[in-house]
């Protein structure tokens, strides 16, 4: 094989083995994608290298794709109910880099292992990518990223083991064992049996309208239909309920009893869509203030947000980019879909020269210089082109460019920049990573716990008396300003409300933006 054959046999097979390794859970912990920049350490080790110009186009791919996914909702959400959420991730991120700061003049360290102790601790690969587009090539910032990132990972997660007790969990928290609690959305066919409730609507009924649960179908000659918009409770009549398996025993003990065994079906194609939201007409509105069953005869049964997947309340507003699986009949579904703005055809292809005008606008945009008195700073390739897939996401169509790309694609874009990226820095890392963790092993990993757990003590304390925040809606804002997705699953797993995923949703963005803001600062001050 020629030398040309052999890097690329040797790269693929060193990103193809760091995904394996992220694959690898214990006790449902993985590294995920950010297993390649582990295996790239390793090959580092044997003289294995990465163009630099690799890895920076990787790292604009990646997070363009990031912005355009998080451009349809993030302004809406610092303009509403974000506000707060967004106040309390910007302190503790600021605390982060007090923490960061202190940590090298504390600890002498170079600015290049700090930058990285500080995105690992936070598990932000764009603020590794800000820090190593304006450090030297031969800087140490993917080998304090390296060692930091598992304290980021494990030190949320002990929070969110610990925070229930520490902040005196509601009684819905707390009247839960220790043991972990599986949260996943299923249906269930329940018989209406309550007189109590008879000839009422569902949405007339609070115990339902204010839960996680939607009641979309019910039983006609042997089928499951979707509900009239007319519809009123009868005797002996039989619903299916969607909902979390925790959340589902209470609206059941209203409405009746389960049917066990149920022999159902019903027709999946013709009753249901998947609908993307885009109209300014649905967005920023409850589903109790849309109406949407006596508007069009449709419930909204799941909304899938941020890759996360949820069952609606009737006060659960809309955002801009929702995925709405909605359920009614056909007449209905095809009126709402023109409503919520949604295009098949759109959302189903992607525009390759919009890809390409996004990627040239954001590296131009990174590329301009700001003055702060005497010294200039630049988005840079991290910056630009996620503010610029912002930009895009947030304002759709324009002209010929076409903002939206489908959510298949943009992960497996995002997924192969991000793995490009990794690959290259941990194969730049591996060649001085041994040496420096011999030399600075114990003050790195100090120094990492010190950043992963003041932002966490500071966001408890401001969460809990200066924003008065209830404990679940601090734990998801918490988990999502540290930007930890493995985070967020310890709380769910430990109670049943969708509090901490809304919270967690309407934060994640903001942080990742954020956190690749604040990293030139960093620079600047260490």
């Amino acid at each position: 094989m020629n030398e040309t054959t052999t890097s690329l046999l040797t790269l693929f097979a060193v990103i193809g083995g760091g995904l394996a390794l992220g694959k690898v859970s214990f006790r449902g912990l993985s590294l995920g994608t950010s297993g390649v920049i582990f295996a790239g350490i390793v090959a580092g080790q044997f003289h294995f290298e990465v163009p630099r110009q690799l890895g920076s186009a990787g790292i604009v791919l990646f997070v363009y794709c990031l912005g355009t996914g998080a451009g349809p909702t993030f302004l809406q959400v610092v303009r509403h109910h974000g506000k707060v959420l967004c106040a309390l991730a910007l302190l503790m991120l600021v605390s982060a880099l007090a923490a960061a700061c202190g940590t090298a003049w504390l600890m002498h360290l170079d600015v290049d292992l700090t930058a990285g102790l500080f995105a690992g601790s936070l598990t932000s690969t764009p603020a590794l990518a800000a820090a190593m587009e304006r450090l030297p090539a031969d800087s140490k910032v993917a080998v304090g990223y390296g060692v930091a990132y598992p304290f980021g990972v494990l030190g949320v997660i002990l929070f969110a083991e610990l925070a229930p007790r520490i902040l005196s969990a509601s009684s819905a928290a707390s009247s839960h064992s220790n043991e972990p609690v599986e949260v996943r959305i299923e249906r269930r066919l329940v018989r209406v049996e309550n007189p109590g409730i008879l000839n009422k609507r569902i949405r007339d009924i609070s115990s339902i309208r204010n839960s996680n649960c939607q009641v979309p179908r019910i039983m006609s000659e042997g089928k499951l239909i979707p509900v009239p918009s007319n519809y009123q409770l009868q005797l002996r009549d039989e619903l299916l309920v969607v909902g979390d398996r925790n959340g589902l025993a209470e609206v059941i003990d209203v409405l009746g009893e389960e049917i066990s065994n149920p022999g159902y079906t019903f027709d999946v194609e013709r009753h249901r869509r998947r609908v993307i939201v885009t109209s300014r007409e649905i967005t920023g509105k409850s589903l109790a203030d849309l109406h949407l069953l006596s508007r069009f005869g449709i419930t909204i049964s799941r909304i899938q947000r941020h890759d996360i997947e949820f069952v609606p309340r009737a006060t659960d507003r809309i955002q801009p980019g929702d995925a709405l699986t909605a359920v009614g009949e056909e007449s209905g579904l095809e009126k709402f879909i023109l409503f919520a703005g949604h295009r098949e055809r759109m959302f189903d292809e992607t525009d390759l020269i919009s890809l390409s005008v996004g990627l040239v606008l954001g590296i131009l945009v990174g590329s301009i210089d700001f003055r702060l008195g005497d010294n200039s700073i630049a988005l840079g390739l991290a910056g630009g082109p996620l503010l610029v897939g912002l930009l895009f996401g947030h304002l759709g169509n324009f002209g010929f460019i076409v903002g939206h790309m489908p959510r298949a694609a943009r992960l497996i874009l995002s997924e192969i920049g991000l793995s490009l990226f990794l690959v290259q820095a941990g194969a730049q890392a591996g060649q001085s990573f041994f040496r420096t963790i011999t030399e600075n092993g114990l003050m790195l990993c100090v120094g990492a716990s010190a950043i992963v757990v003041v932002p966490i003590v500071v966001g408890m304390f401001a969460g809990r008396y200066l924003f008065r925040m209830s404990t679940l809606e601090l734990c998801g804002a918490i988990c999502g300003a540290m930007t930890s997705t493995p985070g967020l699953g310890a709380i769910t797993a430990k109670v049943d409300s969708g509090v901490p995923t809304a919270s967690y949703s309407a934060v994640y963005p903001f942080a990742l933006i954020m956190v690749t803001i604040l990293m030139p600062l960093l620079l600047h001050f260490v």
